[in-house]
């Protein structure tokens, strides 16, 4: 795994051999940071990065400008990877040990983009799930966007506020846009 662009492009992410990870490919991570740099100024989002892992996701967001990345995640050997080379790197990414779903039933804070990641083994109620809460609870900014990673057998097209789905090899992202 690499930092694709940004302040640190390039540079290999190395977690430890223990984490129970599946990390997002840089072939997949490249196509999706494309559609997004198309459609927004990372120094002025607000990034969700849902089951986080190996911080993949939150590195590239930071490196590329993002003041403001919140990584979580319940494994406490990801958070304290992904809090350490945050530290190091000088990343302003905040880290929460916590489980997903509690995070979203409690947090007050909205964003500009939500991503999840989950293990591709949950099931459909569990993936309706992080969409309902999200909408239901309005986490979204104005023009907000909630961005799924699921394998691409996996369709979540039937869900409220769908956009498009993009498939790379085997991973696919849906896209769910907050209406204004």
């Amino acid at each position: 795994m690499r930092i694709i662009s940004g302040t640190h492009k390039g540079r290999r992410i190395t977690p430890p051999k223990n984490l129970p990870v599946r990390p997002t490919t840089d072939m997949a991570k490249e196509a999706l940071f494309n559609i997004l740099t198309n459609n927004y100024y990372f120094e002025d989002i607000k990034v969700l990065d849902l089951f986080a892992g190996t911080g993949n996701m939150s590195f590239e967001f930071a490196s590329r400008g993002c003041k403001e990345v919140t990584s979580v995640d319940t494994h406490s050997g990801c958070i304290s990877f992904i809090a350490s080379k945050s530290e190091e790197w000088g990343f302003p990414i905040a880290t929460k040990r916590v489980d997903v779903f509690k995070f979203l039933e409690k947090t007050q804070e909205k964003y500009d983009l939500i991503f999840a990641d989950p293990p591709y083994n949950i099931s459909a109620d569990e993936f309706g799930l992080i969409h309902h809460i999200v909408f239901e609870r309005d986490l979204l900014l104005a023009d907000g966007l909630l961005v799924i990673e699921h394998a691409k057998k996996t369709d979540l097209s039937n869900l409220a506020h769908f956009a498009s789905v993009r498939k790379y090899g085997n991973s696919s992202f849906s896209f769910f846009k907050k209406e204004i």
